[in-house]
């Protein structure tokens, strides 16, 4: 069983306010990595419309929980983070 967060633009977030964010949640994201938090994969949804969010995976909730806990993107408003189970199955 995994976990997505889907992160949702909030409305009225300016993408300049996204764009001046965006390297504290890449630093944040890496050392999350690199600290064995269970982050399988992150990223935005290519759309036209960046209101369109991103996802990650992880593999469990409480590594979901404790990122969206650190997470600029979540901490100063952003976007509105929402948790999934996630019954997936794969091909491998």
């Amino acid at each position: 069983m995994e976990f997505v967060v889907l992160y949702s633009l909030r409305e009225g977030v300016d993408r300049s306010r996204l764009l001046q964010t965006y390297p504290r949640h890449k630093d944040y994201y890496e050392a999350f990595r690199a600290s064995g938090g269970g982050l399988v994969a992150l990223g935005p949804f290519q759309t036209p419309d960046p209101s369109a969010g991103s996802m990650g995976i992880f593999t469990s909730r409480e590594d979901a929980e404790r990122f969206i806990a650190g997470d600029p993107f979540a901490t100063e408003g952003l976007a509105d983070p929402r948790i999934l189970e996630w019954n997936a199955v794969c091909f491998e």
